[in-house]
């Protein structure tokens, strides 16, 4: 485990830069396969007899030392990366880890994505196109299974959830998934509209998780920590109250800014609003979805 300070541009954020310290802390979730935090989405770490895979690689200026930090697992090469998405903290390393050699994975929207600049106006900025040596070598529609270290790693795609190209990966052996934003552990969820998210996405998507779980299953989110079946099911009433919430609201006949002042999340607004989205945003989120608007839309 190590902290460094690095400064920053933290599209997460809606101010410019931040200086943070980040620090890499690894959990084995059993003989092949382990979680890493650090600053970016969390990451999975195959290791075995075949080498490293994992799936997704945080943002670009912490690379050099999340390498380092995979290294203390495993000296071998990394020869696979999944990308759960195309979201900057989740595929940042591309470019560095493939001019190691590796392969990098992902679904069809994700390199289509990553292939031109995309602009979002929940954040109001524009993301670059990413340079060829960080886009995804082998893409897939539906999904596609690595056999890798004795197990193998299924990658499922959800359409329309988080963005248009998520993925969830399990690990059966292992009794592992990795949700990728679909879960945001502790906080309320991004849909990104303006890049094909939608909230019944979401609904699908966990279901999903749920249907290949069982009680013993580790369950790692995008973001926050490890999880159990019973988080994820807890996840899932959660999205399903809510969003009935806005859905009767809106049946009634009520605007955007009428839907806000009634607080339909008032009931998880203390333990999942503080870190990152606010009530008032995820409603709009809700309602934008919901109404067939395909963008952030105040």
């Amino acid at each position: 485990m190590k902290t460094k300070i690095y400064l920053i541009p933290l599209l997460l954020a809606l101010s410019s830069q931040f200086a943070f310290a980040v620090e890499f802390e690894t959990t084995k979730l059993s003989d092949s396969l382990y979680m890493l935090k650090g600053q970016g989405g969390n990451i999975a770490i195959s290791t075995g007899s075949d080498g490293v895979f994992i799936i997704d690689d945080q943002v670009a200026p912490v690379t050099a030392d999340l390498l380092e930090e995979i290294r203390t697992i495993s000296s071998q090469p990394i020869r696979f990366v999944i990308n759960t998405h195309y979201h900057f903290d989740h595929v940042g390393g591309n470019e560095m880890v493939s001019e190691s050699g590796s392969v990098i994975i992902a679904h069809n929207n994700v390199r289509k994505r990553m292939t031109s600049a995309q602009w979002s106006n929940f954040m109001q900025k524009s993301v670059a196109a990413y340079p060829q040596g960080a886009l995804p070598k082998i893409t897939f529609n539906d999904q596609t299974t690595l056999h890798f270290n004795g197990e193998s790693a299924t990658a499922y795609h959800i359409a329309n959830a988080h963005t248009d190209g998520d993925a969830i990966i399990h690990f059966p052996k292992s009794n592992v998934i990795h949700m990728g934003d679909i879960w945001f552990n502790g906080l309320y969820p991004y849909v990104d509209l303006d890049a094909g998210g939608n909230i019944r996405g979401f609904h699908k998507a966990v279901a999903k998780a749920v249907s290949l779980a069982n009680q013993q299953t580790k369950i790692i989110p995008g973001h926050g920590p490890l999880g159990t079946l019973d988080e994820l099911k807890s996840y899932a009433e959660f999205l399903a109250e809510a969003t009935k919430n806005v859905e009767t609201l809106i049946s009634e006949g009520k605007n955007l800014q009428q839907i806000i002042a009634l607080k339909p999340t008032a009931k998880w607004d203390e333990s999942l609003g503080k870190a990152w989205i606010k009530p008032d945003q995820f409603v709009t989120m809700l309602y934008n979805s919901l109404m067939g608007i395909n963008e952030y839309k105040q």
